[in-house]
């Protein structure tokens, strides 16, 4: 019985050691995908949709980064902006397999408060 308490209470350290970390990754690698400030990362916001059943197979949330440009881009311009941001979030195979783990099945893009443009 102590050794499933010791194994329960290791698994929850576990878990909520790995939490900071993909946060800071997080972080690290959406704060340098414009370094020319196109556009500035100011965070990210999970998000659980009540929409959904609990008991679904189908996962819940969802995570999206927020970005806010200086001046509004053309139009043209920010389907190649949302490309950026998704193609260096899909590169990062730890940081997808970490969100995976965590129960996030989604991210969007945002760049203002109106919209938003899912990555996977």
């Amino acid at each position: 019985m102590a050794i499933k308490h010791i194994t329960g209470a290791l698994t929850l350290l576990l878990a909520l050691a790995s939490q900071p970390v993909m946060a800071g990754n997080l972080d690290v690698l959406l704060s340098g995908i414009f370094p020319d400030k196109q556009a500035t990362y100011i965070g990210y916001e999970s998000i659980e949709r009540e929409d959904i059943p609990a008991t679904s197979a189908v996962e819940r949330k969802y995570l999206i980064v927020d970005f806010r440009f200086e001046s509004e881009p053309p139009q043209e311009q920010l389907q190649a902006n949302v490309h950026r941001v998704c193609m260096a979030l899909l590169k990062d195979r730890e940081l997808i397999r970490s969100l995976s783990d965590s129960g996030y099945d989604m991210v969007a893009v945002a760049f203002d408060r109106k919209s938003q443009f899912d990555c996977l």
